[in-house]
């Protein structure tokens, strides 16, 4: 492997009335389907697209589908782990990467409904010590990658030069907001473009920190998992916790399967550190279409897009296939782009030795996750071919 890590590698509420109508009807109304119901593909034709992938013997893949709450197809293939030989099963705990950001996004509005948060609150409100430029950016531009902030691993990059990623230390949420107090502006005026930031969200982990008075990962456990029974989902901290049934990464070289279960980026949490399994996620599912958390009303900021400000050409260049196209909308943690015409809410989470995807289309009630510990499968394209089926 290269000595450099590739690119990217490291991770990757003012509406009018009619605005908000409009957006709770497309998003917010539970169970009854908008549309055309979709049509019932058989397991056979679905397990047809992710049969040939992955050996028992290799690092595989966990799929589920549902529609109306329900279950529609669930299978595993491969394995969690190379050194055991564990096969992969609904219990199995992938990291999730900037899948993750879906979670942070919600945690911050947890405490906008508390009444201890504003969206339009700036960095310097939040943490005084931190440099003037801070003034122009608000919670709701981190939420939504309109901050213009310099991205920490293009630091990284710069700081351990001529260093192999297994030489970088692991960084962690903190530190990440130590390197952008030391920064002196933003890459553009925040609010004016829009480029993916996994610093924006290690900024926001270290804001539901500050105001909520106890650790990030503890308070996602407190407010979003156990209230929701994913008993065994985890914002992961080495030794201070275990993840059960733990899948590890695996990245194909040379014909070789390589463990490349952490990297420099592994320990923050923010921006894609939650692990979790198809169990769990099912859940969650649950949780957003049934209005578990927050009301309908109070989650129209998270599905209302940000397509006001320029794309810059780096952040299509950073993105994977399917967020590439124009025009690109996103919320709070969600990716918001229609697919074919079915309104969609989504995300993708790739780092080393895993990938995940959640794209859950709205109009129809249905719900399509994969997760995977392996690197080299477009999971963007197995979900839509999936989707198609249903669709078509």
């Amino acid at each position: 492997m290269s000595n450099r890590m590739p690119n990217r590698i490291w991770q990757c509420a003012n509406f009018s009335f009619a605005a908000c109508l409009a957006i709770l009807f497309a998003f917010a109304t539970p169970v009854r389907a908008q549309g055309p119901t979709p049509k019932q593909p058989t397991s056979q034709q679905l397990n047809a697209i992710f049969s040939g992938i992955a050996s028992p013997q290799e690092p595989g893949l966990a799929v589920l589908i549902r529609q109306n709450g329900r279950t529609l197809f669930e299978h595993e293939y491969g394995s969690r782990d190379l050194r055991s030989g564990l096969p992969i099963d609904a219990h199995t705990n992938f990291r999730l990467a900037s899948f993750t950001k879906q979670f942070t996004a919600m945690a911050i509005m947890l405490l906008v409904h508390d009444r201890k948060l504003s969206y339009d609150e700036h960095l310097t409100d939040i943490f005084p010590e931190f440099p003037a430029y801070g003034r122009t950016i608000t919670v709701r531009n981190l939420l939504n990658h309109t901050s213009g902030l310099v991205a920490y691993e293009d630091l990284m990059d710069k700081m351990y030069a001529g260093k192999s990623w297994e030489q970088i230390p692991q960084i962690t949420d903190a530190q990440v907001l130590a390197l952008m107090e030391k920064q002196t502006g933003t890459k553009f005026p925040p609010g004016t473009k829009w480029e993916y930031s996994n610093g924006g969200y290690c900024l926001l982990a270290m804001i539901v920190q500050k105001i909520s008075g106890m650790p990030f990962a503890e308070f996602l456990r407190q407010r979003i998992f156990a209230p929701l029974g994913m008993d065994h989902t985890v914002a992961h901290v080495a030794g201070q916790d275990t993840v059960s049934d733990r899948a590890y990464g695996y990245t194909h070289d040379a014909g070789v399967w390589l463990e490349t279960d952490q990297s420099p980026t592994s320990a923050t949490l923010g921006d894609g550190g939650i692990y979790s399994s198809l169990d769990d996620l099912a859940k969650w599912d649950d949780a957003l279409r049934n209005h578990t958390l927050l009301s309908a009303a109070e989650f129209v900021p998270a599905i209302t897009p940000e397509n006001s400000a320029a794309v810059l050409p780096s952040a299509v260049d950073d993105l994977p296939k399917a967020a590439a196209a124009k025009p690109l909308a996103y919320g709070f943690g969600w990716f918001l782009d229609p697919y074919r015409g079915h309104p969609r809410m989504w995300h993708y989470g790739s780092t080393i030795g895993f990938n995940s995807i959640i794209e859950r289309f709205t109009e129809n009630n249905l719900t399509i996750i994969i997760l995977a510990n392996r690197t080299d499968l477009d999971l963007a394209a197995l979900t839509l071919r999936s989707a198609d089926l249903y669709f078509h």
